[in-house]
């Protein structure tokens, strides 16, 4: 059975008999049930009855409802309701805004609002600049979407994106104290995915692109990039490139093995692969083949779609063409972006000696960890409940916050190579080893070093 995950915890309140030893067989159901129990707490205690409420971690929706049934089945027992906590934390959203002035009386509002506020907008008037100082805009992030390619759900429209926009949102207050706002628009038309944006540009210091399908969302970040004055960073692709590079980073420190010296194999040609590539291309990789649904992509297939086309033609140097077990013999690294079970872990023992693979894909990844350990020497993945997690929370709070601070007008390819050397320096030597590559995404010192590293400072 799959490990248990606080996204999949429950609880279920019993209605039982007066009998506290109930209490003891109902966390016996669930641990063999394959749940783990982490509160129990009785709400109700009278002569006729007890109100219990049990919360356990299954590993999936249908292990849930399996450890609900296992308690039902219990003498004695009746589950009255059962809650799902993720689900209880969505309730209402997320987020919400809060004003940082106090409101008390006709003076504050006069300041604050009409007539006060009307001088201010005449300073920013007269003296554009001063927006940044006067206003959100020096703090703020826009979260765009279209809902186009929600985390691995796919094409699920923009109302269902919300939660996931909201979450990233949470995650920018929590780990760089930056005010960022889901934006969710109801068109797929990369044309007026530009526009939006353009439009909504003055209110925000900065432009974060999210779950946008490739290729579109490409031409989109490339057509804002030109068009603003401020930066514009789609995390899929740049986030994702710049945690990998680190922990590729730090896991090349284990086996001894250069950057500059590596063959590297990468599953997956959309936005995330595209980035990975272009990242480790300009941080000295020789040698990279890229694996897609055309096998492997070389610059002498002219049959490939445009997008990969540009790819192979600055990869894949020995123009190694065949299958993903083709381009793996000899390769001293596999980097995953793509999808389940693609990767046999047989494979890797075709790898070079001490191979480095990091399967990605969430929530099920290209190759289960737990068997690719047995033939590599360091393993990485997108799950947390795995060691040396790969999660873009570790580079794209610190990278804005950087990029607000220094007023930037652009990110550049030197500013992600700084950002992926900081987040690898967290490590010290004495803390690294084959399970620990890359830091917590709770450590301290990330969102400092990376905005350091991307202010240049």
């Amino acid at each position: 059975m799959a490990a248990t995950t606080s996204s999949y915890s429950i609880t279920m309140r019993l209605h039982t008999a007066p009998d506290h030893g109930i209490v003891g067989a109902v966390a016996t159901a669930i641990a063999q049930a394959g749940g783990i129990v982490t509160a129990i707490d009785v709400a109700e205690s009278s002569h006729e009855r007890l109100v219990v409420d049990v919360t356990c971690s299954a590993s999936d929706a249908d292990h849930a409802k399996e450890l609900e049934k296992a308690v039902d089945a219990v003498d004695g027992v009746k589950v009255y309701k059962t809650s799902d906590r993720t689900f209880l934390l969505h309730l209402g959203g997320k987020i919400e805004v809060t004003s940082k002035v106090p409101l008390r009386n006709r003076d504050d509002l006069s300041m604050a609002y009409t007539p006060g506020v009307g001088r201010v907008s005449m300073a920013i008037f007269e003296h554009p600049e001063d927006v940044w100082r006067l206003t959100t805009k020096g703090n703020t992030v826009a979260v765009v979407t279209d809902g186009s390619a929600v985390l691995g759900l796919g094409n699920i429209g923009p109302g269902a994106a919300m939660p996931v926009m909201e979450g990233k949102a949470a995650l920018f207050k929590r780990f760089a104290d930056i005010d960022a706002w889901p934006i969710c628009l109801d068109t797929q038309d990369t044309d007026e995915i530009v526009r939006a944006v353009e439009m909504i540009a003055p209110g925000f210091g900065g432009i974060n692109l999210e779950d946008i399908a490739a290729p579109r969302c490409f031409e989109i970040e490339r057509r804002l990039r030109e068009s603003l004055d401020i930066p514009v960073f789609h995390d899929d692709q740049h986030g994702t490139a710049i945690v990998v590079l680190a922990a590729l980073t730090n896991a090349l420190r284990v086996v001894k093995k250069e950057l500059t010296d590596v063959r590297i194999v990468v599953s997956g040609a959309g936005a995330a692969g595209t980035a990975i590539v272009t990242l480790l291309i300009a941080a000295g990789v020789p040698d990279i083949v890229v694996w897609d649904r055309e096998g492997c992509l070389s610059s002498d297939d002219e049959s490939l779609p445009p997008a990969k086309k540009q790819l192979a033609d600055v990869t894949n140097p020995r123009r190694v063409r065949g299958t993903l077990h083709d381009g793996l013999r000899g390769a001293d690294v596999f980097v995953g972006v793509s999808a389940p079970k693609v990767l046999d872990p047989e494979w890797i023992k075709d790898m070079a000696d001490d191979a480095v693979v990091f399967a990605l894909a969430n929530p099920d990844p290209e190759v289960d960890p737990a068997e690719a350990e047995k033939y590599a020497a360091v393993v990485a993945s997108g799950r947390s409940d795995y060691p040396n997690q790969i999660n873009n929370v570790l580079a794209f709070p610190g990278v804005f916050r950087g990029l607000l601070d220094a007023r930037a007008s652009e990110i550049t390819i030197d500013m992600l190579l700084r950002a992926a050397a900081a987040i690898a320096l967290v490590v010290k030597d004495e803390e690294l080893n084959p399970n620990f590559i890359i830091p917590t995404v709770f450590h301290p010192d990330v969102p400092k070093a990376v905005a350091a590293a991307i202010r240049g400072s």
